[in-house]
């Protein structure tokens, strides 16, 4: 399986490694999903979101999304979206640590996050929807309009312009930088300890009360755009 978790410490760590691009389908989003259930249930602190060296994540596998059809396409735009917004609405604090390229489903994902740490190296950070021919979901633009500022996030989502993470520093997409995986991830656990003094219950309903709106009307309009 492409997921491991574990729980030190107050943080729920849970990172995924398919030895490839980290490529994501509906399997991938339910077993995100029940990880997520588990953070819950065990009142983890925060969450540390992680790739492998080189691959935080490519999105969505392009070999097969072609082949679905009716219900398993409408299954897949539900999970997909549901999966990233509750990411981005998650009432647990939430750090990516992103030590490679972060294209599509995976720059969504490390935008869902609330802090966000990178390896400063050859890498991009990509929303390349309109270069393969798919319009840009509201889920997903509001999204990363959250963590890309104007007007930069137009730059990303309109025009598919790859960021290096200097870059994506520089505009304040980017928490931190690090010179390796090991430094990157290190960075991100410190923050995530950081959380737990934080108090659980408020910081959960103020994040419901920024997003919650915002997250059921991309709902809303999921099929009706």
């Amino acid at each position: 399986m492409p997921f491991s978790y574990r729980h030190e410490e107050g943080v729920a760590e849970i990172q995924f490694d398919d030895g490839k691009a980290n490529v994501m389908s509906t399997t991938w989003f339910r077993e995100l999903g029940g990880l997520l259930d588990r953070a819950e249930k065990e009142e983890a602190k925060a969450v540390l979101f992680r790739g492998r060296a080189g691959m935080f994540s490519g999105g969505l596998d392009m070999k097969w999304l072609p082949t679905l059809k009716g219900d398993a396409a409408r299954e897949l735009v539900e999970t997909f979206s549901a999966t990233m917004l509750r990411v981005w609405r998650f009432p647990i604090p939430t750090v990516a640590a992103v030590a490679g390229h972060a294209v599509a489903g995976g720059c969504v994902l490390t935008s869902a996050c609330d802090m966000r740490f990178a390896v400063d190296g050859p890498f991009r950070i990509q929303m390349n929807e309109v270069l393969v021919g798919m319009a840009m979901p509201t889920w997903a633009a509001i999204i990363c309009q959250s963590a890309f500022p104007v007007p930069q996030s137009n730059d990303l989502l309109l025009l598919a312009r790859p960021f290096s993470p200097k870059e994506a520093h520089a505009i304040g997409a980017l928490h931190g930088l690090a010179a390796n995986e090991e430094e990157c991830v290190a960075k991100a656990r410190a923050v995530a300890k950081g959380f737990a003094a934080i108090g659980a219950r408020p910081f959960a309903v103020s994040k419901a009360r920024q997003r919650r709106e915002a997250a059921e009307r991309a709902l809303a309009l999921l099929f009706s755009e």
